[in-house]
């Protein structure tokens, strides 16, 4: 029973339940940043630049063993067995960390602004 109290006494302490609180708020702020870039930002990117949809702007390394090339989607790929390198997936994936990393440097940024610095010791 010691064992089952430790634990009880280390989940509640006040740094593992803002630790569970910051992870189930970032995994869902993560949601909403895949949301705005996928849905909202690589549409008009993709129209711009000639048309292009980056879900499905990949290469194929081989084809698949039941269809062969070329392709018309990623999913068509996948499910012929081709192996890929899915580019579009990667450059959407690099803009939603970029998004999420100033996001973040915000956050950090703001919090310091609003927190007190400790006074200096006088040598």
């Amino acid at each position: 029973m010691p064992v089952m109290s430790e634990f009880k006494e280390f989940a509640m302490k006040g740094n593992v339940l803002d630790l569970a609180v910051g992870l189930i708020i970032g995994a869902e702020f993560g949601k909403i940043v895949n949301s705005l870039v996928n849905d909202v930002i690589m549409p008009p990117v993709g129209l711009l630049i000639g048309g292009i949809d980056f879900k499905n702007l990949f290469i194929t390394l081989k084809e698949g063993a039941t269809i062969a090339a070329p392709y018309a989607t990623l999913v068509d790929a996948q499910k012929a067995g081709a192996v890929t390198i899915n580019v579009g997936l990667f450059v959407t994936s690099i803009i939603s960390f970029g998004i999420i990393a100033f996001a973040v440097f915000m956050l950090v940024r703001a919090f310091n602004k609003i927190r007190p610095t400790p006074p200096t010791a006088k040598v």
